[in-house]
């Protein structure tokens, strides 16, 4: 999934990839390399022509009236090129000037919008100003590395005048302006000197202030580096299939396999940040632009640096364009300035109580339907207890997504207007833990006197399950399951141990797939069962966790005899049930802290209670785990706005599941290290905060594990999201 997710959006990244493809091939990027001096490139004019300098520009000075995000999009697709040239230093110049106060709008936009100018942004700078009496400023100094700075017609720069920090827009004519051998080959950047510049009050772009042009420049240069790691990520995992080594696809290999799928972790982030920076406003744009000030250049190093070793050493020579992206990734990060700096405002606004809420613009034609959930819902708001519980049930409030009666049938758009209404009135749902897993399972393939029996007792949280699923020679490999369902009159007997069930010690009924024939493959002769779990022959013992809790058991199961109205699905085909299950699970597991409560917010509380200053080191940590946490949420409103559209989350989904079920662990883990010595002492909630975050990091620790580990989660993300080939059959 790329930065934009409307049709729109597509639809232009589309255009932009496929002109971008006939008239910039690998040809004329080599061409733009091998020539004596930087000169704009032969596609300039056809730039113009498809409109993608004006893309962010009001039509009034010759532009398409859009917004950054459109540029973001088309910035992205370019980037996949390493296309050279100053198109991306004169987008940047175009949005600083069009973000100051309007005076100098009408002179250079139009120009910078049809290409017959171009510009360039020095980000830093020691340029000094005189005010004289008419107002216009007289300039000297110099700024050491701007980007495309020998091309451009129009330098936008930083002067220090008797006003502070002031911004300008001055001729090059009016400069020195020396080309500098730039670690990026495919396009340069320069030294601009200016003695006793002129500039004329027109000019000087009053408003524009430098937080505003670094937002900017997070924004435009981190879409660039989104698209630098795009063509890593696809390029290295395209080569991975192809490539054999010791009789195997290296895609096979689980060291490749788990570095692609990082790589692709690493790029989602960055595009998910890049998106929301653009549609922030005031504070929040400044704590979003800095995060993906932080993530999307690192996202584009480490993805192009991944892409040559998988390349191997074919990818490390010059004939190979792999070291031209890790070029540009690097350029990108350097402009940008040290990503310490951008981590350090990330952390002082998050310690300041700056956040940023993922809300939903939602259709206008919500109105009615939100009204009419609102007014069911009050009727419930004003239930109590149990009989609360049961109206949610039965209203299908609790798995709206689901079929009626046991949910609404709820298109995405629904679901969300359900989980604000309920959150407004302050209705909590009912917590089914293991039956939010079980429902949608019976909900599919029971029997109507099994969804009769089950589901309404279920949703309003009065019955209690257990999964009966993982054995101990079994661990992630589910197939591999031993359990014995023997077929006797008038139904099953069980035989076998089950491990790591939680709540098995306190829970009524058990979800249980056990082997019914061992022909065929591992994943056939499986049948699904629902187990009483006071039923003779269960024994249930507890196991101790490292926490000094008993949440998971192992359970033993002795001739247990099972009903055959107790069956779920065909005899036989449990192992597809099972997968409806174990996907409701994973969707589950990944969606907040898993209940440890370890979370940023809970985070930057404690930050909150030292009584002290955090060190340089720990507010880069503190940083680095805000980052992360904002990201997800990024990605989550991503994947329900593609839904709300009525299209696939894509790889979305999938990275959020994967870096949800470890956040939680860094969240404590940084919490930790804050303690310091008061760290040492026992793991227990009541021991106020080193007892609570002690139990955090431990218990965070189950978070990679149980609901499918972090390495099968990135055999997933490699196989179905890249196209990587699976792993071998055992034996073959």
């Amino acid at each position: 999934m790329a930065i934009g997710l409307s049709e729109e959006h597509e639809a232009l990244r589309e255009s932009v990839s496929g002109w971008a493809e006939r008239n910039i091939p690998s040809e004329v990027v080599r061409a733009a390399i091998a020539a004596e001096g930087e000169q704009r490139p032969g596609f300039w004019p056809g730039l113009a022509e498809q409109g993608l300098l004006g893309l962010h520009i009001p039509e009034e000075h010759g532009g398409s009236g859009y917004g950054l995000l459109e540029t973001a999009v088309a910035v992205e697709a370019l980037g996949e090129r390493v296309a050279p040239g100053p198109y991306v230093p004169t987008v940047l110049a175009s949005a600083a000037i069009l973000a100051s106060d309007g005076k100098a709008h009408a002179e250079l936009l139009p120009g910078l919008a049809d290409g017959t100018l171009t510009g360039a942004v020095a980000l830093s700078g020691t340029i000094t100003g005189t005010r004289g009496e008419d107002g216009a400023l007289t300039v000297t100094g110099t700024a050491e590395t701007v980007l495309g700075g020998a091309l451009a017609d129009v330098l936008v720069l930083p002067v220090s005048t008797d006003r502070g920090e002031e911004w300008v827009a001055v001729d090059a004519s009016a400069a020195t302006v020396t080309p500098v051998k730039s670690l990026d080959i495919t396009r340069g950047v320069a030294k601009v000197e200016l003695d006793a510049a002129a500039v004329p009050a027109g000019r000087i772009l009053d408003g524009l202030q430098g937080p505003a042009v670094l937002n900017l420049a997070a924004v435009i240069l981190g879409a660039e580096a989104s698209g630098v790691a795009s063509w890593c990520v696809t390029a290295a995992a395209e080569y991975a299939k192809v490539r054999v080594q010791f009789g195997r696809p290296i895609g096979q290999f689980q060291g490749v396999k788990h570095k692609a799928s990082r790589m692709l972790v690493a790029l989602e982030q960055a595009r998910a940040t890049v998106w929301d920076a653009t549609r922030a406003e005031g504070r929040e744009l400044d704590y979003a632009a800095a995060i993906a000030g932080v993530v999307a250049p690192d996202a584009a190093v480490q993805c192009a640096k991944d892409a040559v070793q998988i390349f191997g050493g074919i990818g490390y020579t010059y004939e190979h364009d792999a070291h031209l992206y890790y070029r540009r990734a690097l350029t990108l990060r350097a402009l940008l300035g040290p990503g310490s700096e951008w981590a350090e405002s990330v952390a002082s606004l998050a310690l300041d109580g700056v956040s940023r809420e993922m809300e939903i613009d939602l259709p206008e034609d919500a109105a009615a339907l939100r009204e009419s959930i609102r007014e069911e819902v009050a009727g419930i708001a004003k239930l109590s207890g149990q009989e609360q519980k049961r109206a949610l049930a039965a209203g299908g409030f609790v798995m709206p997504h689901l079929p009626r009666p046991w949910g609404r049938d709820a298109k995405p758009l629904e679901q969300v207007l359900i989980f604000q209404e309920l959150k407004a009135a302050k209705v909590k749902l009912p917590q089914m833990i293991i039956g939010a897993w079980v429902v949608p399972s019976i909900a599919m393939y029971g029997t109507a006197e099994q969804q009769e029996r089950f589901l309404p007792k279920t949703l309003s949280g009065e019955m209690m399950w257990c999964q009966l699923f993982s054995e101990p020679g079994a661990g992630s490999d589910l197939a591999a399951l031993q359990m014995k369902a023997e077929k006797v009159e008038g139904g099953w007997k069980l035989n076998g141990q089950k491990i790591w069930t939680s709540v098995a010690h306190v829970a009524e009924w058990g979800i249980c797939i056990a082997r019914n024939s061992s022909e065929g493959s591992k994943h056939e002769g499986i049948t699904y069962f629902l187990v009483d779990m006071k039923a003779p022959g269960v024994t249930v013992r507890p196991l101790t966790e490292m926490t000094g809790e008993n949440l998971f058991n192992e359970v033993f199961l002795d001739d247990v005899f099972v009903p055959d109205e107790l069956v779920v699905g065909e005899v036989g085909e449990g192992w597809k049930v099972a997968r409806n299950t174990l996907s409701n699970e994973r969707v589950s597991l990944s969606s907040g802290s898993g209940g440890t409560g370890a979370s940023v917010p809970d985070l930057l509380g404690l930050a909150g209670r030292l009584g002290r200053e955090l060190t340089p080191a720990e507010r880069q940590e503190l940083a680095r785990v805000v980052c992360e946490g904002h990201s997800i949420n990024a990605l989550g409103l991503r994947v329900t706005l593609k839904q709300l559209t009525g299209g696939e989350p894509g790889a979305d989904a999938s990275v959020r599941k994967l870096l949800s079920t470890s956040h939680a662990q860094h969240v404590s883990e940084c919490a930790v290290g804050l303690l310091g010595v008061s760290a040492v002492v026992a793991a227990d909630m009541k021991l106020g905060d080193p007892g609570y975050w002690n139990r955090a990091v431990l218990a965070t620790r189950a978070m990679t594990i149980y609901g499918g580990t972090t390495e099968v989660q990135l055999n997933i993300i490699g196989e179905r999201m890249l196209g990587l080939p699976r792993d071998p059959e055992p034996g073959k």
